[in-house]
């Protein structure tokens, strides 16, 4: 049955945090949902859980836009398990009744997200790389890639809430924080419930590589660079610069970068403040991962390359030769041993 319509009001962000951290794709979420929030002259709130100290955290998401943190402080939260979380989920969202819920794509996000989704009987679009609302009502217009990047989909949800969109991490941008901004802490008990899954141990992997996520620079390639190869050259830009190598997923497919390494709707997205586009056509699957990066440095043969109608700076040309020339001048100017 459609949900009353005029039960929900407000738009809500589940505040993803582990070990007292709060993940960067929460602070993301609240800055897109402070304009929906605006637009729709309603509060914006956060849903956090936790264990121990989390309240310490409520601070930080209101600082970053929210004018309600709803905080369940349960040692059942300590570590993430589906049933837990969406029992304490569930009871605020039943209790409070968002029209918009925000989540992280993240493992947890979209975990959780499903589950939510399932239990309160309301639909729930995917990987969204932008959100706004429908003019003249209060729908949530939800874009996301579809048919394997070829086309943006733009969903919405008229008939049940509330609205449940999963962003991935990198696609919005946070505010800068305000430490004296004023908002409402509202706790809540956790409920009872089913356990069907207990955390024995917690192991964090350390890994020695710089994640392709968090890179300021990254120097990524696609079909145009003809082998695995030359992305030894990508890498040698890269070295200088102090930035990591990605690639299409064409050179993904094709062997000549790890899948980690992947830019795009199936792999990462991306957001440095530098990202090198070389010999990448430019396919909408390609440019959702990257087209909100700083500034973007087009290199192709091909002067009509969609990649150039989002590029900061383009250059027609080969990227053997534009690549290395460019090396070397940052070589020069960062005092770098030849």
């Amino acid at each position: 049955m459609p949900s009353n319509l005029d039960d929900y009001r407000g738009v809500c962000v589940f505040i993803e945090q582990a070990r007292d951290k709060i993940a960067s794709v929460a602070f993301e979420l609240l800055g897109e949902g402070r304009k929906l929030a605006d637009k729709l002259q309603v509060p914006l709130s956060g849903i956090l859980l936790g264990d121990n100290n989390i309240r310490a955290l409520a601070g930080d998401v209101i600082a970053h836009g929210a004018d309600i943190v709803y905080l369940i402080d349960d040692p059942q939260l300590k570590d993430y398990t589906t049933s837990a979380y969406l029992a304490g989920s569930l009871q605020i969202v039943n209790r409070y009744k968002p029209e918009i819920l925000l989540l992280g794509a993240t493992t947890m996000g979209r975990d959780l997200g499903g589950a939510l989704a399932t239990r309160l009987a309301t639909g729930l679009t995917a990987d969204c790389t932008g959100l706004d609302i429908e003019e003249g009502s209060r729908n949530l217009k939800q874009t996301r890639p579809a048919f394997g990047g070829n086309i943006m989909a733009t969903i919405m949800t008229k008939r049940h809430r509330p609205q449940m969109s999963t962003v991935r991490p990198r696609v919005m941008r946070a505010l800068v924080p305000d430490p004296s901004r004023q908002g409402k802490v509202i706790e809540e008990k956790m409920p009872a419930f089913d356990m069907t899954a207990r955390v024995i141990d917690f192991i964090c992997q350390v890994k020695t590589d710089a994640p392709l996520e968090d890179a300021e620079i990254i120097v990524s390639g696609g079909k145009g660079v003809g082998g695995a190869k030359n992305f030894a050259i990508l890498k040698e830009l890269a070295d200088v610069l102090g930035g990591v190598v990605g690639g299409s997923r064409k050179a993904a497919d094709a062997g000549w970068v790890p899948v980690s390494s992947q830019v795009g709707q199936t792999g990462k997205t991306v957001r440095p403040k530098i990202y090198f586009a070389c010999g990448i056509s430019g396919a909408i699957q390609h440019l959702v991962g990257m087209q909100t990066s700083d500034v973007i440095v087009a290199i192709n043969t091909d002067k009509e390359a969609p990649i150039f109608k989002v590029a900061t700076y383009s250059i027609v040309g080969d990227l053997l030769q534009v690549v290395p020339m460019f090396t070397r001048i940052f070589k020069k100017r960062l005092g770098t041993p030849e």
